[in-house]
């Protein structure tokens, strides 16, 4: 990992932000578009949301989102859309992400967190695994709906 790697929690919305995500989710995704500026703002905004990302001089070169929220049997915590950038994969930057997510679970009370990732993704799931992540015995089930997304979504 490059020493002058630093992890960062998005707390403004500007241009550049914007492009690094686009540019990112490109990479994550085929099938979703690019969030807005607008979407940003709301992901930011949201106390259950953290963006996080890893910027290498004045390059973003990875990101994740964390999402904390309370239920009634406790805090839980989700680890979304990490994904680092072609050029900078295998330097340490999803490592550095993850862990600081993992901190930042922790001091907000989460005893466990959650993340998914495809098994065609060995790289990743290799991380995640010496992280500390273990496979649950669980179903995974996903509701698709078919009305339009409402305004930001």
């Amino acid at each position: 990992m490059s020493a002058s790697l630093r992890i960062a929690q998005v707390t403004a919305v500007d241009d550049d932000l914007v492009e690094a995500v686009g540019r990112l989710v490109g990479q994550l995704s085929s099938s979703s578009p690019p969030p807005t500026a607008a979407e940003l703002e709301a992901i930011v905004a949201s106390p259950a949301t953290m963006l996080l990302t890893a910027g290498e001089g004045p390059a973003i070169v990875g990101m994740l989102t964390l999402v904390v929220f309370r239920i009634p049997t406790g805090v839980r915590a989700w680890i979304e859309d990490v994904v680092v950038d072609e050029s900078a994969r295998g330097g340490g930057v999803g490592e550095a992400l993850s862990r600081h997510a993992l901190d930042l679970a922790a001091e907000l009370g989460a005893r466990t967190v959650e993340l998914t990732s495809r098994p065609s993704r060995q790289a990743a799931n290799r991380l995640y695994r010496r992280l500390g992540f273990q496979p649950r015995e669980t179903n995974v089930y996903r509701y698709q709906s078919t009305r339009p997304a409402a305004d930001g979504e």
